[in-house]
């Protein structure tokens, strides 16, 4: 891969709804797009990143100052054969996975495309089609949470993801679970809980839910451990894991008998398929979450999904879940059981479209191979 230029771009969308968690609330999605150029091929990517740290210590800003000061000089002026060698080149920089792993997404993105092949195939993916399920930010009352889920349930998801915070738990899981029976139906608690919250715990064991993610703390796999033990629904854990090497320590210690990957948060494509297959080896199902992406990230996600031990429906929604108009063409779509096709056209897929990438960017800087 013969890099002639790549590309920053700062973008702001704005959601078609305000989307709340246990930490903030966001009305539009402020990220980076990331293009790699040769002469025949462009590749994509996307950092997912927020404008504040709060889901991790990444934002915008910091994520653009490595990619402009550290990431891209290291590849810019490289020889790149295969994807898999950015991940190695990046390895001596800590942590900022989400600036690392868009940039490395654009390569795979390009290496696909060069090789002809989708990036579903590149991974090593195997299905056509991939299960989607729903996620659902807190809301300001009841009436407006049964409404959601009718309609997603309509639109024909396979699982409900609810935000819940303390507070804002029990009683609306069991009301979720009287009105609509057993739907597919888990709890993502984005670190708001403690070991001295086990009534609430206690509780929610009763739903039969299909999981309940990260409920301790984000860089935590001890006090989960402790909490798995006393509880029968499985513990899935989203923020305490950042490589495959915290992955096989929680899965050794008893912390997690679920995990869900998002390729941002373990640093690109190439770390989350040895998450992948570590997890396959344990019998220790995966499932691939959701940033708010933009049909780039989607794309990338979707790709992903389509590895064997992807065996829980993910947060890959459709585009129309989010945005009035999506930046790819065209836009990812959910069909009426619950699936979205695997593209198996080069790359990711999807067409981004020049124009609306244009009308979506507030800031952009080229780097050119001297």
């Amino acid at each position: 891969m013969k890099v002639e230029k790549i590309v920053l771009r700062r973008m702001k969308m704005k959601l078609k709804s305000p989307f709340q968690t246990s930490f903030s609330t966001q009305y539009d999605r402020d990220f980076i797009i990331i293009e790699v150029h040769t002469a025949y091929h462009v590749g994509f990517g996307e950092c997912v990143v927020s404008w504040a740290p709060y889901y991790n210590e990444e934002t915008v800003i910091t994520a653009w100052h490595m990619l402009e000061d550290f990431l891209i000089p290291l590849v810019l002026n490289k020889e790149i054969t295969h994807p898999g060698q950015v991940d190695e080149i990046f390895s001596p920089i800590r942590r900022n996975n989400m600036a690392k792993a868009g940039l490395e997404g654009a390569f795979w993105d390009l290496y696909a495309k060069q090789s002809g092949q989708s990036l579903a195939q590149a991974l090593g993916g195997t299905k056509d089609k991939i299960e989607v399920g729903v996620s659902i930010g807190i809301q300001e009352d009841m009436e407006s949470l049964f409404q959601l889920v009718e309609q997603y349930l309509g639109q024909g998801y396979r699982r409900m993801k609810i935000k819940i915070k303390p507070g804002h738990d029990v009683e609306v899981l069991f009301a979720l679970r009287k009105r609509f029976g057993n739907v597919p139906m888990m709890a993502d608690a984005n670190s708001a809980y403690s070991l001295e919250d086990m009534d609430v715990f206690t509780k929610l064991d009763e739903l039969g839910l299909m999981m309940i993610e990260q409920p301790l703390g984000y860089d935590d796999i001890i006090d989960h451990a402790k909490l798995q033990a006393k509880i029968k629904t499985p513990i899935c854990l989203d923020e305490s894991i950042h490589s495959c090497e915290d992955a096989r320590k929680a899965i050794e210690m008893g912390s997690t008998r679920v995990i869900n990957i998002k390729i941002g948060r373990v640093g690109g494509l190439s770390e989350a398929k040895r998450i992948h297959d570590l997890c396959q080896q344990h019998n220790v199902p995966v499932w691939c979450g959701g940033m708010l992406e933009s049909g780039i990230g989607r794309a990338h996600n979707i790709a992903l999904t389509s590895l064997p031990n992807f065996l829980l429906p993910g947060d890959t929604s459709g585009s129309s879940r989010y945005w009035e108009e999506d930046v790819v063409d065209p836009e990812v779509t959910v069909s009426a059981n619950g699936t979205i096709e695997v593209p198996k056209g080069p790359g990711i897929g999807y067409t981004p479209v020049a124009e609306r990438l244009k009308k979506y960017t507030t800031a952009e800087k080229v780097f050119t191979v001297k």
